[in-house]
């Protein structure tokens, strides 16, 4: 059974920094890209940064560069979402997502993501 536990999710305040991090179990890691999306009320899924199957390909999108840093760790079958300088329009869901032998690019493609985490609220208040 594939799972993909999200921790790390919580409020904090404009300016401030959050950790997620995603356990992935019951798969082969090494052969999946990871990634992160997010979703607020009322908008689509969208993703936030990706990091290829091999770990050498790293996508961000515009509002995330700069800002956030994707990293991901086989040994320990898991991969993070540093976030920094967060603001209130970072607020949503954010969900852990993993696909097959995928470029980082995979981040613009959600419907074909293979698994997903069940989310981490972030909260983030001015």
């Amino acid at each position: 059974q594939v799972q993909l536990v999200e921790s790390g999710g919580g409020s904090v305040q404009a300016g401030g920094s959050l950790r997620l991090s995603c356990t992935v179990s019951g798969l082969t890691f090494g052969n999946y890209a990871m990634g992160w999306f997010r979703q607020a009320p009322g908008k689509e899924r969208e993703g936030v940064s990706c990091i290829s199957w091999g770990g050498a390909d790293t996508y961000y999108r515009d509002f995330a560069k700069g800002r956030f840093t994707i990293s991901r760790h086989n040994a320990g079958n898991t991969h993070d979402l540093q976030m920094n300088s967060l603001n209130p329009e970072d607020t949503a869901i954010y969900y852990c997502a993993a696909k097959r032998f995928a470029r980082a690019d995979f981040c613009l493609a959600p419907t074909a993501v293979d698994f997903w985490g069940q989310g981490t609220q972030v909260t983030v208040s001015s």
